[in-house]
């Protein structure tokens, strides 16, 4: 029967992991498996391997075939260059002591590679994120600045709107003073006419007796006999 290393995919859509599984060819991609040898995750930066390196190291003597994929992820881990060094020592070319230090200094190395990328990516990100903060802080620096301008504006405007400036206040000022002033001095104007229109009756009644004793008076000269 024909074994191969593969994927088999879980996750939703556009938020795919993986499982590392040994199942037969014929069998569907996300079926039935004989083994799960780890997890592959390449959300993450970098991605995410777990795997059981002695299982898959021991499926790969046993003549178990890896997709491309799962080459490149076992080649990565050193798998596939461990399983190089040891047919070398069945071979002959050296023996197990010196494959296996060849195996830790590679290791080392890869390892090394690792970290470095990942600090490498830590401080890009770490500046990125600085750069990010200080991009808003200035733009929430410049939008308070125009708030305050703003603001300031629309106070300006308020007190400018009560405060009457002084040659506006000198014009205002005596036509108030004349409106409020012009019924005494209508009153003024108007009170000797009404004295004279109260005082003629008395005048009238005062000459009346006059002119009816000038009356009588002809007439007793009228009626007086001749002598």
């Amino acid at each position: 029967m024909p074994v191969k290393i593969r994927l088999q995919r879980h996750g939703r859509k556009g938020r795919p992991y993986y499982h590392i599984v040994v199942a037969d060819s014929r069998a569907p991609r996300d079926g039935k498996y004989i083994e799960r040898l780890g997890i592959y995750n390449p959300i993450t930066n970098p991605a995410t391997i777990e795997i059981n390196f002695d299982k898959a190291l021991q499926w790969l003597l046993n003549g178990a075939q890896p997709t491309d994929t799962t080459r490149t992820i076992l080649k990565n881990e050193g798998i596939i260059f461990k399983k190089h060094l040891l047919e070398g020592v069945k071979k002959g070319a050296f023996d197990e002591s010196q494959a296996e230090t060849k195996f830790q200094t590679w290791l080392k190395e890869k390892r090394s590679k690792i970290e470095a990328k990942k600090d490498k990516l830590g401080k890009e990100s770490d500046k990125d994120l600085a750069q990010r903060l200080d991009a808003e802080s200035k733009a929430n620096e410049k939008r308070a600045e125009a708030i305050a301008k703003k603001n300031a504006k629309i106070a300006a405007d308020a007190r400018a709107a009560k405060e009457v400036p002084a040659e506006d206040a000198e014009e205002v000022v005596p036509e108030v003073v004349a409106e409020v002033a012009a019924p005494e001095v209508v009153a003024e104007v108007a009170a000797p006419e009404v004295v004279a229109e109260e005082a003629a009756p008395e005048v009238v009644a005062e000459e009346a007796p006059a002119q009816d004793q000038t009356a009588e008076n002809t007439q007793v000269e009228e009626t007086k006999p001749e002598e």
